[in-house]
């Protein structure tokens, strides 16, 4: 079995989490709809226990709380679903960045054809953009400003709480992809202000197709969110369809876990990105973002006189890591966050993302060095 260095793609899911649905589907199979027997209000209240779990990791209450597919569909709501507002009272001015994942940019472009004006702020060398930058844009026709709280390719922590603090007060409403740090970040996350955030169970040891978006209520009335899709109600009347109640008792089980393991993954994921920097010391290397303001589970770095590309597919049956976002991978253009942050042409060709969880255990990169030696 390869060793796997993808986690910010997506990270396998945890045995506790995996025998909650395992157990649901076998024995908690109604749907969560269905109020008038009993397989259903156990399907509901395995519903209302997860929403809780959620809840209480992030620090908000459980009406917040929207499952929907994952962190992409979360993005889609939180912008998308803000545009009608947005026309109705004439604030069509949206501020973003140039280094989101595609779940937010590509919204952004669909609402620009529609004509609103999105405003994208460059980040610096290091892929960090400024608090500064996003502030000065916001003008009073600006209905949302949305930055990803930490980058998938890069692990650079942006400056959310910064934005959140200085947004608090306004009539803007605040979006933060949280994909990377929830489960990760968690104090972090809990005093960020905002309106709007997405996350996913699948890169916090959860299964795949489950997330969530939290919608803050100020003074008791949220966000004026529109849904995407009709038929059923259900999530407050923003996400409709059937829920997949052992996925969400997943996702559940694998908030508790965070909640309860968060410093301990950690420190156990800093120790392993030590021990991956020292073993990259053989190779003339450059890493791509600041070491100090980036997650401890994720390494973006670039190899001297070595094809990132080349390097992968040599290495596809020993390790398992990535040039960038799992959701672009089969696009060989040059990384959009990369090229945003105007790094040299060689340096964006060779970068590889490697990425990691506290149950990686020991990672040995000596096939990986060996390889990469070899194409020089």
């Amino acid at each position: 079995m390869p060793l796997y260095l993808d986690y910010n793609a997506t990270a396998p899911v945890s045995p506790e989490v995996l025998e909650v649905i395992i157990r649901t589907y076998k024995g908690n199979y109604g749907n969560a709809g269905s109020r008038t027997h009993y397989h259903g209000q156990r399907a509901k209240d395995a519903v209302r226990q997860a929403r809780e779990q959620v809840a209480t990791l992030l620090g908000v209450q459980t009406g917040e709380v929207v499952f929907t597919s994952g962190a992409t569909e979360s993005n889609n709501l939180a912008i998308l679903g803000l545009a009608p507002w947005g026309i109705r009272t004439g604030r069509k001015h949206i501020v973003s960045t140039a280094i989101e994942h595609k779940a937010v940019l590509e919204p952004l472009a669909c609402l620009e054809r529609q004509g609103f004006d999105v405003e994208i702020v460059l980040p610096d060398s290091l892929g960090r953009v400024r608090a500064s930058d996003i502030l000065y844009r916001v003008r009073d026709d600006t209905l949302l400003v949305s930055v990803m709280h930490a980058n998938n390719e890069t692990g650079v922590i942006q400056p959310v709480a910064e934005i959140g603090l200085a947004l608090k007060r306004t009539p803007v409403y605040f979006h933060v992809d949280a994909a990377q740090t929830c489960g990760k970040m968690v104090e972090e996350l809990k005093g960020l202000h905002y309106d709007l955030v997405s996350v996913s169970s699948h890169k916090m040891y959860g299964p795949q197709g489950v997330g969530a978006l939290i919608i803050r209520r100020a003074r008791h009335v949220r966000p004026p969110l529109e849904p995407l899709m009709y038929g059923g109600g259900q999530e407050s009347g923003l996400r409709p369809g059937t829920l997949p109640v052992a996925l969400v008792a997943g996702f559940g089980k694998a908030a508790d876990l965070a909640r309860v393991h968060h410093d301990d993954w950690m420190n156990t994921t800093l120790r392993i990105k030590e021990s991956i920097l020292k073993q990259l010391q053989e190779l003339e290397f450059v890493v791509n973002g600041p070491i100090q303001c980036s997650l401890p589970n994720c390494l973006n770095v670039s190899i001297r006189g070595v094809d990132a590309e080349a390097l992968m597919l040599a290495l596809r049956d020993e390790i398992a890591i990535s040039s960038g976002s799992a959701c672009t991978s089969e696009d060989y253009r040059p990384s959009h966050v990369l090229t945003a942050m105007k790094l040299p042409e060689d340096v964006i060709a060779g970068a590889i993302r490697l990425s990691w969880g506290p149950d990686v255990g020991d990672v040995d990169l000596s096939q990986l060095v060996r390889v990469a030696n070899s194409f020089r």
